[in-house]
């Protein structure tokens, strides 16, 4: 079974899938933030579409490690797609934290090194950070 991750934000989620096999991360999409129940709709679409059985969410923190008003944001999220999950039948999913600190900054440098111009860059921010938050998930599951 694949893992999705979340980059949750404001105004967008960023999302990345694993490969079949759980060793690479791929970013998938980043989906305009319209309202939790059909933001929350989405990213169950996209469990279902590939599989997955594990749900990473960053989870956004100061640089000490403390929460911030972000992170409450993100919790309330959590706690919205878990609700989803259990009514939908779903709740052999599992939901699981990821910290996330550095990642947008982390993928704004990978950007910058593949030479996306700035307005590119802005669109797929979000989603290279899934791939980030993924993908040191999936360096450290095993370990």
């Amino acid at each position: 079974m694949r893992i999705l991750a979340l980059d949750v934000g404001d105004k967008t989620i960023g999302v990345a899938v694993s490969d079949p096999l759980n060793m690479f991360a791929q970013g998938i999409t980043t989906i305009e933030r319209i309202g939790i129940k059909k933001d929350t709709t989405k990213v169950i679409d996209y469990l279902k579409e590939y599989d997955c059985d594990t749900l990473v969410i960053g989870l956004p923190t100061n640089l000490k490690g403390e929460d911030t008003i972000q992170t409450e944001k993100v919790r309330e999220f959590r706690k919205k797609i878990e609700n989803k999950l259990t009514s939908t039948g779903m709740s052999n999913i599992k939901v699981k934290w990821h910290d996330e600190r550095f990642t947008t900054s982390i993928a704004e440098s990978v950007l910058i090194q593949a030479d996306v111009s700035r307005s590119k860059r802005k669109e797929v921010i979000d989603k290279q950070a899934a791939v980030i938050i993924l993908q040191s998930y999936l360096d450290t599951a095993g370990k």
